[in-house]
């Protein structure tokens, strides 16, 4: 079989775009899981090969968010096939929590789980935690490094075949297949072993997306799916090469990484109806919800003192949050010479991220441009808003992709491994 994309749908209580909310075919204010669990359901009947939660540990824009291991497993109870991967944050968890949470999603799942291991960009996480001041970027890095290192020798504490449940013998599990982990390192001392055995796939999958010289460098290291925020071909051409030579320096063959920058698309039968579609989201964007979206993403700094027509003032790089999307968006704005109001109306919907707008053709085009540019390996969609925007593109572009042979029809295993391609 030929080299296919692999998709993963990223799901968000309203959809991407900071005026989902207001979308009047949205509505998640009163039980958001039954929207969730349809739409995944609906992913797994087009044959995704996951869903992405992210997560926050602080209330951002007023807009609650369930707890993604929680809402995970319920949906793991909903659904047979399509991986699940969610959020943790290394810095304000612990390893073993963490371990056992996801090994435990793993087994409830058959084998889908993936663990998304973020540092935390939100600097108002700090203070439900009982700390000041957000950790710095260098020690966020620093943590998730060993934190990496504990979950996946806990995830390693059982070998396959621990459990031999041998009731005449009296024995069951094979203590010779079960080990301590005994890690003391700079931020954690874990003695172990996790108390969860392996999943069918072995241990979940690990995505990181960090984008930093640092969370390059970490996610080369650790990561089996990178999650990256690239607007153009040439810039997401460039970070492809980049990662994939790391991941060689470090050892690993370059196809037990797979990238798979975000995409935000509006689908519409015609253009103009894509246009219209796209245009009545960004008529709903609030001013306050623009900019403080924009404060955020640039390194959590306060721009409400700066004029909404004026440009973006200079910035010192941030301690606090993500250094490659400040970039990004500092790029953004001095290339083509954007006020604060332009660049947060820019971002409102993709974020900073890959972002198309058109007809199924369109986005399938430029989706197979990416894939056979050397650009991705797959995508992340960012639906606009829910339920619509996932359903315009799991039934216009997912059908045309298989048209073209580049997803596939059918799933052929089970696990979220064999989904990705991916070896234990």
């Amino acid at each position: 079989m030929s080299r296919q994309l692999s998709i993963a749908a990223f799901m968000m209580r309203h959809g991407h775009h900071v005026a989902a909310w207001r979308h009047p075919q949205t509505d998640l204010a009163t039980n958001p899981f039954k929207v969730f669990r349809q739409q995944v359901r609906s992913a797994e009947a087009a044959c995704l090969d996951a869903v992405f939660f992210a997560d926050s540990l602080a209330l951002t824009g007023n807009i609650p968010s369930l707890e993604p291991l929680t809402l995970l497993s319920a949906l793991a109870a909903s659904t047979e096939k399509i991986g699940l991967i969610g959020t943790a944050t290394t810095t304000y968890n612990e390893p073993y929590t963490v371990a056992r949470q996801f090994a435990s999603l793993d087994q409830l799942s058959d084998g889908r789980a993936g663990w998304n291991l973020v540092t935390s960009d939100n600097a108002a996480e700090a203070a439900n935690f009982g700390r000041d001041q957000h950790v710095g970027h260098a020690e966020r890095y620093a943590r998730a490094r060993e934190f990496h290192q504990v979950v996946t020798g806990l995830w390693d504490s059982w070998q396959d075949g621990a459990l031999v449940n041998d009731k005449a013998g009296g024995v069951l599990a094979d203590p010779a297949r079960i080990r301590k982990l005994d890690h003391r390192g700079a931020h954690f001392a874990v003695a172990g072993p996790l108390n969860v055995t392996r999943s069918p796939q072995g241990r979940p999958v690990v995505v990181q997306a960090g984008g930093s010289e640092a969370g390059r460098d970490l996610a080369a290291a650790t990561a089996e799916v990178v999650f990256t925020a690239q607007p153009t071909l040439a810039g997401a051409q460039d970070f492809y090469r980049d990662i994939k030579r790391r991941v060689a320096d470090k050892g690993r063959h370059p196809e037990s990484l797979k990238i798979m920058p975000g995409l935000f698309a509006v689908v519409g039968a015609s253009q103009a109806e894509a246009d219209d579609k796209f245009g009545m989201l960004q008529c709903l964007i609030e001013p306050k919800a623009g900019l403080a979206l924009l404060g955020r993403m640039i390194g959590n700094f306060d721009l409400s003192g700066y004029p909404l027509d004026g440009p973006l003032p200079e910035l010192p790089q941030t301690e606090d949050g993500q250094r490659s999307r400040q970039q990004l968006l500092t790029n953004l704005a001095q290339g083509e010479n954007l006020s604060i109001r332009q660049l947060y109306a820019r971002i409102a919907g993709g974020r900073g991220h890959f972002t198309v707008i058109g007809t199924a053709q369109t986005v399938a085009d430029q989706m197979q441009a990416w894939f056979e540019g050397g650009a991705a390996d797959g995508f992340n969609f960012m639906a606009p808003a829910l339920p619509d925007g996932l359903d315009d593109f799991l039934a216009l572009v997912v059908p045309e992709l298989q048209r073209r042979g580049l997803f596939r029809t059918a799933y052929t295993g089970t696990t979220l491994r064999e989904h990705l391609g991916l070896q234990e």
